[in-house]
């Protein structure tokens, strides 16, 4: 996933994770630009799930999102 990509929408797909995962913290899901890898354990590890579905997960949101805004 390229960083860019979720950088744009990363307030609103933030808002989709925590509703999915609701242990989710600010903190679990701060963005730092250069850190997605890190973004993505920290999930994985609050959530138990696999960098897979973290992953498919947010591509999923951002896929609605682009669709709903017509981007």
């Amino acid at each position: 996933m390229n960083k860019l990509e979720i950088k744009g929408d990363w307030n609103l797909i933030k808002g989709k994770l925590k509703q999915k995962w609701a242990q989710l913290t600010d903190d679990d899901l701060q963005y730092l630009e250069g850190k997605q890898d890190e973004l993505f354990g920290r999930i994985q590890k609050r959530t138990g799930e696999s960098r897979e579905t973290v992953e498919s997960a947010i591509k999923d949101y951002r896929a609605t999102l682009r669709r709903t805004s017509g981007n």
